[in-house]
């Protein structure tokens, strides 16, 4: 029977969501991959075990994540079950729904029949009573904001999610949708967005300063650009990547580029990966990083990357620099 680390909050560094009372840890574990049906139960265990035994107290998960759809909520409620259920109360369990889950009109996007029939298959799946936070994935063009905001204050009030958050929105809907959730009274704490050096989205599109401004969290997923952000790619592209055959996702530039900052990572005494992850936590607006992991030690080193999170005026000149198209 798993027995948590009892030096396991000595290390982590923990913030708040914006002007919340929540805390994350500055870390996160996300369950977007390797937590499916095709990967090992077992190496899930033991990354679960890894990440909380070093204060990752927040898994991140979402309806559709596997494959197969669900099957990343029905792995870790089994964890749960047998494993972590007296852990309940230290950990940060979110969920989202958004994205396509089942067939028909009432399986997608934003309506109110979708949020909350996801809610309830979510919780069923994980087998727990409530998540700490529900999210809309991604902005609806088709359905009134009035009604998605709605459904997420109603998760809150039926006791089935603690805090709602926003997941892929950009910087003009998220104030709609904050003074909405405002009228309603309902805890929203965070936003979840990709962001990472190679991309900037939310800087552009007004995400980042608004959260600021407005007193709400940032989580970060794909810190790593999907891998490229690593060693991975230094020394040429493996023969077994898939952008060996599609040269859209990097380029020779690229690679220059990423050698170019893998040579300031080790100025800095980092390697690429533990840089990258620090360059999202160096102003205190991005709450926590969402990291993937296939084994337990990828864990373990994408941690040192809270080593060292200060940038001088200058290094981040030349990442911005670098990362340039």
């Amino acid at each position: 029977m798993y027995k948590a680390s009892e030096k396991r909050y000595e290390t982590m560094e923990y913030f708040h969501c914006g002007h919340s009372g929540l805390m994350l840890p500055a870390i996160s574990l996300g369950f977007w991959h390797n937590f499916g049906d095709t990967s090992s139960f077992e190496n899930m265990k033991e990354m679960c075990f890894t990440a909380f035994d070093h204060g990752i107290t927040h898994f991140d998960l979402a309806n559709n994540y596997g494959p197969d759809a669900g099957s990343a909520e029905k792995n870790l409620g089994l964890i749960l079950k047998d494993q972590l259920l007296s852990y309940r109360d230290e950990l940060i369990l979110s969920t989202k729904a958004g994205y396509d889950m089942w067939s028909g009109p009432y399986g997608n996007w934003g309506s109110r029949k979708y949020l909350l029939a996801s809610l309830d298959q979510s919780l069923l799946r994980m087998n727990i009573d409530y998540v700490d936070i529900f999210y809309h994935h991604r902005m609806d063009p088709d359905t009134p904001l009035e009604e998605t905001m709605g459904a997420l204050e109603q998760a809150v009030r039926s006791g089935k999610a603690l805090y709602a958050g926003l997941s892929n929105y950009d910087g003009p809907t998220l104030e709609k949708a904050v003074e909405i959730l405002n009228q309603l009274h309902c805890p929203f704490v965070i936003n979840q967005n990709r962001y990472s050096i190679f991309d900037r989205t939310i800087e552009q599109n007004g995400l980042k300063e608004t959260s600021r401004k407005l007193g709400k969290g940032i989580i970060a997923f794909s810190p790593l650009a999907q891998g490229i952000l690593t060693d991975r790619y230094l020394h040429g592209i493996p023969e077994d990547s898939r952008i060996k055959t599609d040269g859209r996702f990097l380029t020779e530039k690229g690679l220059n580029q990423i050698r170019a900052l893998n040579e300031l990572a080790a100025k800095r005494g980092q390697t690429l990966a533990e840089m990258s992850l620090a360059w999202i936590l160096r102003d205190g607006v991005v709450t926590s990083v969402l990291i993937g992991a296939s084994r337990p030690a990828q864990i373990l080193d994408n941690l040192k990357a809270m080593q060292n999170c200060s940038f001088s005026p200058e290094e981040l000149q030349l990442i911005d620099n670098l990362s340039k198209d």
